[in-house]
């Protein structure tokens, strides 16, 4: 398999329980690392500077995306957020597979940058099941999930830019489904020239009786 890492992006609509998924393939594997963002919001309680994010000022986050430090940001709720190029670097060069967990608009663009990030979308099995999950939070009012249900039909009209849907009906399938796709993807013959190098060269020096 590639020796270097690769960036999978995760998507999906609010309340589908992407974030779950994430967690879990965090949990069960240990090859993965999920991405830590900078953002100009303010720290809340028991929040730790390079852990949870990266707690920057809005003129610190602006000379970072001006300099190309972010691979992609986005505003949010008043505050920006974004990807910072140094810290998935360093992960992808030590072998490590890097989770960014962002929107559609995030995920295409680090796609134009990093053409071999893995891009998937996670989705429900239907519209019901996303209703009940996010009435099931219980962390917001009825207009909020109606809004969140517009949002979602909004995005899914970005998903067949995506290079995977995964279906979140079971967790514990969800994540083995999502585990197995990084695999193949460390399998493709593009990114393994090093091996098909060695192999081609030993195959040679057999026929001509060197071994």
């Amino acid at each position: 398999m590639s020796k270097e890492g690769l960036i999978l992006v995760v998507s999906g609509f609010s309340g589908v329980g992407k974030g779950t998924v994430v967690k879990r393939l965090l949990e069960k594997y240990d090859n993965y690392a999920l991405s830590v963002s900078a953002t100009t919001r303010a720290p809340r309680e028991g929040e730790t500077n390079g852990k949870e994010y990266f707690f920057v000022s809005e003129e610190e986050f602006s000379a970072m995306a001006e300099s190309g430090q972010l691979i992609e940001y986005a505003g949010y709720v008043g505050h920006h957020y974004g990807t910072p190029r140094e810290y998935v670097q360093n992960r992808l060069e030590a072998g490590v597979d890097i989770i960014l967990e962002i929107e559609i608009q995030g995920a295409l663009n680090v796609k134009r940058q990093y053409p071999d990030a893995v891009l998937v979308f996670v989705i429900p099995p239907d519209a019901a099941t996303l209703k009940r999950r996010l009435v099931g939070r219980g962390t917001e009012t009825l207009p909020v999930i109606e809004e969140r249900l517009k949002r979602a039909v909004e995005e899914s009209e970005g998903m067949e830019r995506y290079d995977y849907l995964l279906v979140n009906d079971d967790l514990e399938t969800c994540v083995e489904e999502l585990h197995q796709i990084m695999i193949c993807e460390h399998r493709k013959a593009g990114l393994n020239q090093e091996l098909i190098d060695c192999i081609r060269d030993d195959l040679k020096r057999f026929v001509k009786g060197e071994r």
